[in-house]
């Protein structure tokens, strides 16, 4: 008892610093964010209190509406892209005896690339007149200024640069499913797609599920991609929430009612991970 007690100082004074940055940048700016969307303020100035008026705009603006909708298409686009491409990356590299380190290297150096110079290799790459992909279609499709494919292509352009990171995860889990199993199975007269299918996927199971969560939240937190390849365009149809969000804070100088957005935003995604989560949980227990 006496040692548990001298452990417990030891720890929390570990985690203090921990504490100390979350409370000073997570907590206290979530709490003034909350307080600015209760009231009619600009950037400049703080108006008087509103209440819950800015939450009740925010329920009857099409606006707010058209942008989840976009951020959720965007998700749809991506999120079981990129956890599917992110394996397929993973079981490549881990079979793939001579030159594995170069190969992953390859795959996942688009990830430390900045936003800035991945739009423009998209900007080049997709370009209508000389851009390689319509050089192979044979097309002069300007894709980033069609309202069909500006989301798919952002989308598209999203999975190649961010895929390897999620490939780093599932090598990680992959490493650490013990051999001795394999040989086992393989004594068994096991193939490789058996071997995939009841030794490594259901010892993937847990990151995938992991996977899944950390690309829905980050899909919904999308902004660099539109903002810089397509700036909302064509006629909105890329204008995402932390995109109108911006532009309200901004452009339209209301700060209480880009809080109020940022509150609601924040909400509906912790709702949505959540209920992910709890999905994935059901999932692998009826697994």
């Amino acid at each position: 008892m006496a040692r548990f007690r001298t452990r417990v100082p030891a720890a929390w004074l570990l985690l203090a610093p921990f504490f100390f940055v979350f409370l000073l940048f997570f907590l206290v700016p979530a709490l003034q964010t909350f307080t600015m969307s209760l009231s009619d303020s600009s950037l400049t100035r703080t108006n008087a209190y509103i209440g819950l008026a800015n939450y009740a705009a925010l329920l009857r603006e099409p606006a707010f509406r058209d942008s989840l909708r976009h951020t959720g298409y965007f998700a749809v686009l991506t999120v079981v892209p990129l956890t599917a491409v992110g394996l397929l990356m993973a079981v490549l590299v881990d079979h793939f005896r001579p030159g594995r380190g170069l190969l992953q290297a390859i795959f996942f150096l688009p990830v430390v690339l900045p936003i800035s110079v991945m739009t423009l290799v998209a900007g080049w790459v997709l370009h209508p007149t000389f851009g390689p992909v319509n050089h192979v279609l044979g097309s002069d499709r300007a894709w980033f200024a069609d309202a069909t494919w500006a989301m798919p292509s952002i989308a598209a352009w999203t999975i190649w640069w961010t895929a390897g990171f999620n490939m780093l995860m599932f090598l990680a889990a992959l490493r650490n499913i013990p051999a001795e199993i394999y040989e086992a199975a393989a004594l068994d007269g096991a193939n490789r797609f058996q071997a995939f299918r009841d030794i490594t996927w259901p010892a993937l199971l847990p990151t995938v599920g992991m996977a899944l969560v950390l690309q829905l939240i980050a899909s919904f937190k999308i902004f660099g991609q539109t903002y810089i390849l397509t700036s909302g365009g064509p006629y909105n149809t890329t204008r995402v929430t932390l995109h109108y969000m911006y532009e309200t804070a901004f452009i339209q100088s209301d700060a209480g009612y880009a809080a109020a957005i940022a509150m609601a935003f924040v909400v509906i995604v912790a709702g949505l991970t959540v209920a992910q989560a709890a999905l994935l949980r059901w999932a692998r227990g009826r697994a």
